[in-house]
């Protein structure tokens, strides 16, 4: 295979269609070629098309004679046969997430992969935020940690509850965050405008110690991507993110070199600058986060489609996003028998 992958969406939706502007600028810059994009209406394929100006295919059989790689991004009840059919012809597939309907379809697309030397990476963006990978170097030692991703009800995804749809994001963080067995799980929801949950909280606890408490919403008035966590060692700090806005603050004890800052300074609470005061005998530090912005789909289909170029596994692999899949599953479990 030469190193221009060819790379082709199915699915031409309100994420489908992020996925081929994506392409065709990675496209424009000699970084792949895109040959195209399919969907069950042709309609919504030809008005991507059209705007991106690249062939329409007719098919998902079209598809896969024209391409090397292919973006699902389709209906979760379809995720399965679809990447399973491609994964047998030998096509590097990124499936969005959720990546399966059950645990047995996950380790079935898992096994494929792996016996047909394929590429098979699983759409959670927010591992390729820069908030996560600033997260990573800072808090080393997480002992709890807690997630709120609230948004006002979609227009999609309703075919599955909350967790699935929301919480499954922060499942994949948490768990390649804190590196460490879920030694239990307590969770709720409730279903509000859909047959199943609309806004759902699990409190997780791991081997290790850590704590999670993870909530989520689809029913809300504001829109919230926020991670707040505590963490131990020799640097003790808490770490407060958003990953909309990519920025957020660090709160740290003061090293003996910085001195307390101004009244006036406080109370203008100024955004780009560390603010010292003191508490209890103590100097704590407030500073904005150095993150350097970029968009995480357009690193998430990079990385994807570098991947396929050096034959590596991709962060976001299959066996990881299975683990986070089936996390999913036993508190959708619990809520549902709630």
């Amino acid at each position: 295979m030469s190193s221009m992958v060819r790379v082709a969406v199915l699915g031409a939706g309100s994420l489908g269609k992020e996925h081929a502007r994506v392409y065709s600028e990675l496209a424009a810059a000699g970084r792949l070629v895109l040959a195209g994009v399919h969907d069950i209406q042709p309609e919504s394929a030809r008005r991507v098309a059209e705007k991106h100006r690249i062939p329409v295919l007719e098919s998902v059989a079209a598809a896969a004679a024209a391409s090397d790689a292919l973006s699902v991004v389709t209906p979760t009840t379809t995720h399965f046969e679809l990447a399973r059919d491609l994964l047998r012809q030998g096509k590097h597939v990124l499936v969005e997430k959720p990546m399966t309907e059950n645990a047995a379809q996950a380790a079935e697309l898992v096994q494929l992969a792996r016996q047909q030397r394929c590429v098979l990476q699983v759409g959670h963006v927010e591992r390729f935020n820069p908030v996560f990978k600033y997260l990573e170097s800072v808090a080393t030692e997480p002992r709890f940690i807690e997630t709120h991703r609230l948004s006002p009800y979609p227009a999609r995804s309703t075919d599955i509850g909350v967790v699935l749809d929301l919480m499954i994001h922060d499942l994949d963080v948490v768990l390649a965050f804190v590196k460490s067995p879920v030694s239990s799980v307590d969770a709720v929801g409730i279903p509000v405008l859909s047959a199943s949950e609309d806004i759902a909280n699990a409190r997780l606890r791991f081997a290790n110690g850590c704590v999670a408490n993870l909530t989520v919403s689809r029913v809300s008035p504001e829109r919230m991507r926020k991670i707040r966590v505590f963490s131990g060692g020799a640097a003790t700090s808490y770490i407060s993110l958003d990953y909309r806005a990519q920025e957020g603050f660090i709160y740290r004890i003061a090293r003996s070199d910085e001195e307390e800052s101004s009244l006036l300074k406080k109370l203008l609470h100024a955004k780009d600058s560390a603010i010292v005061s003191e508490y209890g005998g103590k100097r704590i530090v407030r500073e904005p986060v150095p993150i350097a912005k970029e968009e995480p789909l357009k690193l998430e289909l990079q990385h994807f489609v570098e991947c396929i170029r050096a034959r590596q596994t991709p962060m976001v692999s299959g066996e990881s996003a299975k683990e986070a899949l089936d996390l999913a599953f036993e508190i959708t479990r619990q809520i549902q028998k709630g």
